[in-house]
């Protein structure tokens, strides 16, 4: 009896050293339509994600356990990509249904949406956002970072959170999208092709120092720091499919989380750092996750 507990728990390390003793929990379980692109509420009791549940890209709310699935938004455009403002007050979007892709602000509930960046329908002109998208906001909830194609190519801008002075932080020809704030207020990591692939970069938040972190052949892209600052959760392909990453803020020490043969991806840390949700198609459809940081 002694040996073959002895040789269940040899098989339990192995498994957790080759990392992969997925153990992550399905929260929204909806069994059609894709759900993704989760976003924690600073207090960490809900989270947003984007669902195709009813026929087009909306913007939902749900207990930080799954439960109470509440629909935001409820237009024929594309409503998708929520961040919450640090006060835990509004949510930032970006938005088709003016005819472009647009970052829009609205309450908790949906109500209230305003146009923040109202830019003109010549944005569309890329298929992965189509104009101005992927809305993130600074930790002082003072201005949003965001991605832009409004001079011919996408870069990432930032404003003030009421939609005023706009400043282009890249000018890459290629492509750089999907910022995410540090904790800290003082760098912004992105996505970016620019070296003939997209992989994890930081900047300062002027755009200065932009920097490559994850250096890999593979599609790298929606980079979300820990709540502490010392980590980045990120997706990467370098294994074949998408898979959640985590690594050191400088790059160093990139570990797999999931491990999983379906796709995952988006990832976003709980605020008190210990949780990770993000969307996977492991069950068949791209459903909302959430799994320990371990």
């Amino acid at each position: 009896m002694l040996k073959q507990l002895i040789g269940i728990s040899v098989i339990l390390i192995w498994l957790a050293a080759c990392g992969s003793f997925d153990t992550a929990t399905n929260l929204t379980n909806y069994g059609s339509g894709n759900d993704m692109g989760p976003d924690w509420s600073p207090d960490g009791t809900k989270i947003t994600f984007i669902s195709n549940r009813d026929g087009n890209n909306e913007i939902y709310v749900m207990d930080a356990d799954g439960s109470n699935q509440t629909r935001l938004t409820n237009h024929f455009g594309e409503d998708a990509r929520p961040s919450w403002s640090p006060d835990g007050n509004s949510i930032a979007i970006y938005s088709d249904r003016n005819g472009n892709h647009e970052i829009f602000s609205m309450d908790t509930d949906g109500s209230n949406l305003i146009n923040l960046t109202n830019h003109t329908a010549e944005d569309k002109a890329y298929s992965i956002c189509d104009g101005t998208c992927w809305p993130d906001w600074s930790p002082d909830g003072t201005k949003i970072t965001f991605s832009s194609s409004r001079n011919g190519n996408i870069n990432i801008y930032v404003m003030n959170a009421d939609g005023s002075n706009v400043i282009r932080l890249t000018n890459n020809l290629i492509e750089d999208t999907r910022p995410s704030w540090s904790p800290d207020g003082k760098k912004i990591a992105f996505a970016s092709n620019r070296d003939g692939n997209h992989e994890i970069y930081t900047m300062n938040v002027d755009g200065t120092n932009q920097t490559n972190l994850t250096r890999h052949t593979a599609p790298e892209y929606h980079p979300d720091w820990s709540p502490d600052g010392t980590k980045i959760a990120f997706m990467s392909s370098k294994e074949g499919n998408n898979e959640i990453y985590v690594m050191d803020a400088d790059g160093s020490n990139q570990s797999n989380l999931t491990n999983n043969d379906g796709y995952d991806d988006f990832p976003n840390w709980s605020p008190d750092g210990t949780k990770i949700a993000f969307a996977s198609a492991r069950d068949g459809n791209v459903e909302i996750y959430v799994m320990d940081v371990e």
